[in-house]
């Protein structure tokens, strides 16, 4: 550990090692001996530090007009065109997933980047009529103060872009607590950022342990809002912790989400997307389709035709050519996920392929797993029910539409649902009845683009939404103004006849 790079906290726009000199180490999950870096363990004392610095930068940033702040993001868009294939080689060697993937991480990235920064030249309030005369009323956004903002390592330039991109362009100034797994991807982003001429601590990281970091970036009495993505459990903790303090908390939780399969389906093309829903990100996305919800009709064909399909995908290192499926992120999730498989079999479920740690040769430098399709699953089954977060699914049967509808929603969550059906009424049936932030029809539960919101109901998040239009509007707040040129007193609301 001590030849590996180390790394520092961006506070006050300088990079400073934790106060207590504690380390952790951030370690490829294709190889266990290849550590990416050493980062900070930091501490509620590092994260008072940033919170202080980002106190200190907000009334600036908060005066610079929202155009140039918009032109700042439109630089670092540039940037990230220019690093492109460096940080999406870094995110494979740091997080796992396959090349391919990963630019297309990075590419979300710059998407968000270019839009937001375009957000910042477009009306931003609203002019009413009043009902008075010689007056005229409006509204205005304004930035909500120091942000907290806590993001997963399952997409590690694309979430951190998501959240923080619209939070400075409200004129937030902001602390980011990076996941652990992968705290490089964050702070080669915010490198972007400070090159693109971003004044000292209007961004400030601190990296570090959930449990530490974490929950003093969320306890701290000065960050006014909360934006966290991550865990079901965690996020629940997050809101209790930040609602007892009346701050404003977003929260982007877990998912179990479902393609349906009819019977009048293009079965080829459900296929190719259960495939790249399934095991895409080897299952490690909010969005992966850890179900398939299938007419009884087809059910058999899709069934094999799936395990051909899964047992012909190549897993490997990501940065290898040809590999489709890369490694679980650690070693507690690679249990995690195999849990999941001893709990499949013992409910009764059969096990059609998969359901092994993958060790042999080169793999077994890493946490690899094979990807695991479940039949004869119901609904009301563990694994049906529970996000597993790796390459596992269930294939459920279903009689008709309104089964498999209310299969579909049968679960706490609520992110995304999709539909395979060549029956235009069907569709649009499904389109109203499914439960669920997010519906794809005729394409699978993942590719959400960035100029719509993106987020979920029920256990999936607490209402608020990323992405499209909404995301400034999450990071800011609405202050209506009264001008009153009437030269006299005029009571709103006062009967004067």
């Amino acid at each position: 550990m001590s030849e590996a790079p180390q790394h520092g906290n961006l506070i006050d726009g300088e990079w400073v090692p934790a106060r207590s000199g504690r380390t952790f180490a951030s370690v490829s999950p294709a190889d266990r001996e290849d550590v990416v870096g050493v980062f900070p363990r930091s501490a509620a004392d590092d994260v008072a530090d940033a919170v202080a610095a980002a106190r200190r930068a907000a009334p600036v940033w908060r005066a610079t007009p929202q155009p140039a702040r918009g032109d700042l993001l439109r630089r670092a868009a540039d940037l990230l065109r220019g690093r492109k294939e460096d940080l999406a080689r870094l995110m494979t060697r740091e997080m796992g997933k396959v090349l391919v993937e990963a630019r297309g991480d990075v590419q979300e990235a710059i998407d968000m980047a270019d839009y937001i920064a375009g957000e910042g030249r477009r009306p931003f309030g609203e002019t009413v009529p009043s009902e008075l005369t010689d007056k005229v009323c409006f509204t205005w956004r304004e930035p909500v103060g120091v942000v907290g903002l806590i993001t997963p390592w399952n997409f590690p330039v694309a979430i951190p872009s998501w959240k923080l991109f619209p939070a400075l362009l409200a004129g937030n100034a902001i602390v980011l607590k990076p996941a652990e797994d992968t705290p490089l991807c964050a702070a080669r982003l915010v490198e972007v950022l400070v090159e693109a001429g971003l004044p000292p601590g209007v961004v400030n990281v601190v990296h570090g342990i959930g449990e530490e970091a974490g929950a003093a970036l969320v306890d701290h009495p000065d960050v006014r809002m909360l934006s966290f993505t991550g865990s079901a459990e965690v996020g629940r903790l997050v809101a209790a912790r930040g609602g007892q303090q009346l701050k404003r908390v977003s929260l982007e939780l877990g998912g179990k989400n479902a393609i349906v399969v009819l019977d009048d389906g293009d079965l080829d093309l459900a296929l190719d997307g259960a495939v790249w829903a399934a095991f895409g990100t080897t299952g490690q996305r909010c969005t992966a389709a850890s179900r398939m919800i299938v007419h009884r009709r087809v059910l058999d064909d899709f069934t094999d035709q799936l395990r051909g399909r899964a047992e012909s995908l190549r897993v490997g290192n990501g940065l290898d050519e040809g590999v489709e499926v890369g490694p679980i992120v650690n070693d507690r999730q690679l249990r995690r996920v195999h849990s999941y498989t001893e709990v499949g079999v013992g409910e009764g479920a059969r096990l059609v392929t998969g359901g092994a740690v993958l060790d042999a040769g080169d793999l077994g430098r890493g946490h690899f797993y094979a990807p695991t399709i479940f039949a004869d699953v119901r609904p009301t089954m563990r694994i049906a029910q529970e996000e597993i977060f790796g390459p596992t699914v269930s294939i459920i049967a279903a009689e008709s539409l309104d089964e498999a509808i209310a299969h579909a929603n049968s679960t706490a969550y609520g992110l995304s649902l999709s539909i395979y059906t060549r029956d235009v009424n069907r569709a649009f049936r499904a389109m109203r009845e499914l439960q669920a932030g997010i519906v794809y029809v005729n394409a699978p539960t993942i590719g959400a683009e960035i100029q719509l919101p993106f987020g979920g109901i029920k256990g999936t998040g607490n209402g608020h939404r990323e992405a499209g239009t909404t995301a400034v509007e999450e990071f800011s707040e609405r202050k209506s103004v009264y001008v009153d040129y009437s030269g006299r007193l005029q009571r709103a609301q006062i009967d004067t006849t």
